[in-house]
């Protein structure tokens, strides 16, 4: 009886041993666990007195939207060279832009001691291009036409300007900026001139040209240079030249190059090389420069043919702009002498058609946020 209660006191006592245990890695285990969550879970007594610890940003790279093609935008000029179009990549693609020139100059007087006569002049001009862009081919045509002219208190009615420009050229890619060429150019006028000096009141049998007398017509093939928007360099060491005089009263010996009475087409074998550059002088200031350089293969190599057209344009607004234009020609066959044109005026200009233009959206930028 006794050896029973000891042994039911060791039981006893071990089952109580046994409890303080467990009941010690329970508080083990709990305080492991508090001291993770303390550590991972926001304080919330600290809530009612945040702080802000400011992120440093790195924008560490830059995803945005593809180039986008802007169409139907109007340019604020006519472009001088087809490198926009050339450049486009799209397999193809037709391109018109124009521009409309209406220019204005005029005088008045009353009861000034210096005297004077009232006159008012206008000139009108349109500058239209029409291109064809596909793969490496393209072809532009240009159509260039202007006509002015002054009326003067008691004097007639006189012509200031007067030119017909039509210009087709096809192109084919080669590489870094050189084209294979061709081209095709048609320049005359379209009314009678008349030389006011010698004929102050002139009648129609005073004329001195007319259209088609004289009207040139270019054809030639070689390369041409075009490495961006502002220059263009063409070379045809292959051009034949026409020159037309369709009217008999001016098909006399001399005229125009004709070599004898009743002639009415002049045939040239020749090289041409032509520059156009356009330099812009300051914001809304630019200066186009075309020069024509022409000799003859058959006769008088060195007798070369020289045209030089500026155009100075100081742009005011989209619709405003001031235009001095200067005209140099030499042509022995002509005139043994420098023939020249100057015109000046303000005058209204509107732009049509459509240009493309490759932009970087960039008011659509994604930019990620990278921390550190």
């Amino acid at each position: 009886m006794y050896m029973k209660k000891k042994i039911a006191g060791f039981f006893i006592m071990m089952s109580f041993l046994g409890h303080a245990q467990v009941k010690e890695y329970r508080r083990l285990i709990d305080s492991i666990s508090q001291a993770q969550w303390t550590k991972n879970n926001l304080n919330l007594d600290s809530l009612s007195d945040p702080k802000i610890t400011a992120i440093k940003r790195n924008f560490a790279d830059t995803i945005f939207l593809p180039k986008k093609v802007i169409e139907s935008a109007i340019p604020n000029q006519i472009p001088v060279t087809p490198f926009g179009l050339v450049k486009y990549q799209s397999p193809k693609r037709w391109y018109f832009v124009g521009q409309n020139n209406l220019v204005f100059n005029q005088s008045s007087f009353m009861n000034w001691n210096a005297g004077g006569n009232n006159n008012i002049g206008v000139i009108g001009k349109i500058n239209y291009n029409l291109s064809y862009k596909k793969n490496k081919h393209f072809l532009e045509n240009i159509i260039q036409m202007g006509y002015g002219f002054v009326t003067t208190d008691g004097q007639p009615t006189k012509k200031t300007d007067d030119y017909l420009n039509l210009t087709t050229n096809y192109g084919y890619d080669i590489g870094k900026n050189y084209y294979l060429s061709s081209g095709v150019q048609f320049v005359s006028q379209f009314g009678p001139g008349y030389n006011y000096s010698a004929t102050p009141d002139p009648k129609y049998d005073d004329r001195i040209s007319k259209f088609m007398a004289p009207g040139y017509l270019n054809l030639g093939v070689g390369i041409s240079y075009n490495p961006n928007e502002n220059l263009q360099i063409i070379f045809r060491p292959i051009n034949g030249r026409f020159t037309f005089v369709l009217d008999p009263q001016l098909q006399k010996a001399g005229k125009y190059g004709l070599l004898e009475d009743g002639q009415s087409v002049r045939t040239e074998l020749g090289i041409r090389l032509n520059f156009i550059y356009r330099l812009n002088i300051y914001k809304d200031i630019y200066l186009d420069n075309q020069l024509n350089l022409f000799s003859n293969y058959l006769e008088h190599t060195e007798r070369v043919n020289v045209l030089y057209n500026a155009s100075l344009n100081f742009k005011f607004n989209k619709y405003i702009t001031t235009v001095v234009n200067l005209d140099m020609l030499y042509d022995h066959y002509q005139i043994q002498k420098l023939q020249t044109k100057q015109t000046l005026g303000i005058g209204l200009i509107y732009n049509i058609g459509t240009q493309t233009i490759e932009k970087d959206n960039r008011k659509k930028v994604i930019k990620p946020i990278i921390t550190k």
